[in-house]
């Protein structure tokens, strides 16, 4: 892994570090230290774990419930579970365990939990996500709402001054119009979870300019005049923006670009799933970056952790969601309408 540079946190982390959080020592120049200093500062959150049963899986759970993030209810094949926890050396006692006898079935019991109102956020286990997300799906017993749902990597890259989403390289493959303007919203949503009052959004393609012969350059047109019609709320968007002018102000300058979202967004909306999953793990495998992820536009934020994630990455991942379901805790408890995006 290449060495990372950057200098301490940066405080446009939204207004986390107003809230009492610092940067320890170990973890100079971690962008995600701000986001664990918020949850903090909030209740653990009862959370469904889907199939966990791999080593992996289980310790993801274990790792965030003793850093007190989530309060972990197993769901899957009870001997399983246990068989791995024993190897592991992994005490079961202080957790829920409710019995599934296949993946498939520890899926809907999951949604089923958070249906009954047991549990507050969802988390996969060692069972394929699109496995997770069809049972969250289902029109009848899923965990649907009005909005699609839609991946956000929250990622601390070096070499950039702030922590940067990357929406969606994870669900939605050939995203349509309608389908990025709830792409768009469920990040901005996310960005006010996080204290960030007004998010800039660079919706990007090859190309800065807008042409009929690449679509997502009309797509990205379309959505900052949705945002001036109000369809896209919270956000200050601008696109299309190639990478190089959404990222570098001085690649904006030279191009002779005006915008105030160039050199410094907080969210990159990218045209399709394979462009940003691309992107993501470029920048991870490559540039030596963290990442967190959480699905969003669901009853309830969604952890999607994976067996190449590092100890900090799963926890941040269960961070982000955890913050998530305490501001739609907060939000039904003021009786606040709850549309499936990240509530501020």
């Amino acid at each position: 892994m290449m060495k990372r540079r950057r200098p301490m946190a940066d405080p446009r982390v939204g207004e986390t570090l107003k809230a009492g959080g610092t940067v320890s020592d170990e973890d100079a120049g971690d962008l995600f230290e701000p986001i664990f200093a918020l949850a903090d500062g909030i209740e653990a959150m009862p959370t469904a774990v889907a199939h966990p049963c791999s080593d992996a899986a289980l310790q993801a759970a274990v790792e965030a419930a003793a850093r007190d993030l989530i309060v972990p209810i197993l769901v899957g094949p009870q001997q399983r579970i246990r068989e791995i926890a024993d190897r592991l050396q992994i005490d079961l006692s202080p957790y829920r365990l409710v019995d599934a006898p296949h993946s498939h079935a520890a899926a809907q019991a999951a949604v089923d939990l958070v249906r009954a109102g047991e549990a507050e956020m969802l988390m996969k286990g060692s069972l394929h996500s699109d496995e997770l997300l069809a049972a969250v799906v289902t029109r009848e017993t899923g965990l649907r709402t009005e909005r699609r749902l839609s991946h956000v990597f929250l990622m601390d890259v070096p070499g950039y001054h702030k922590l940067l989403m990357i929406t969606d390289a994870a669900i939605n493959i050939f995203p349509t119009l309608d389908d990025k303007r709830d792409i768009c919203q469920n990040a901005i949503d996310l960005a006010h979870v996080l204290g960030i009052a007004l998010p800039k959004v660079a919706i990007v393609s090859a190309i800065e300019t807008v042409t009929a012969k690449i679509p997502s350059t009309c797509d990205a047109a379309a959505l900052c005049k949705m945002a001036d019609r109000d369809q896209i709320t919270g956000g200050l968007l601008d696109g299309p923006l190639a990478m190089d002018n959404a990222i570098s102000a001085e690649a904006a300058r030279i191009k002779g670009i005006r915008s105030a979202v160039a050199g410094d967004p907080d969210i990159i909306v990218v045209p399709d799933m394979e462009a940003g999953n691309i992107l993501a793990k470029q920048l991870t495998f490559m540039a030596g970056s963290l990442a967190a992820g959480v699905v969003l536009g669901a009853r309830v934020p969604i952890v999607l952790t994976s067996r190449a994630d590092s100890v900090r990455s799963r926890l941040a991942s269960c961070a982000v969601a955890a913050l998530i379901a305490d501001s739609r805790r907060r939000a039904l408890a003021g009786g606040i309408g709850r549309n499936g995006g990240a509530s501020a």
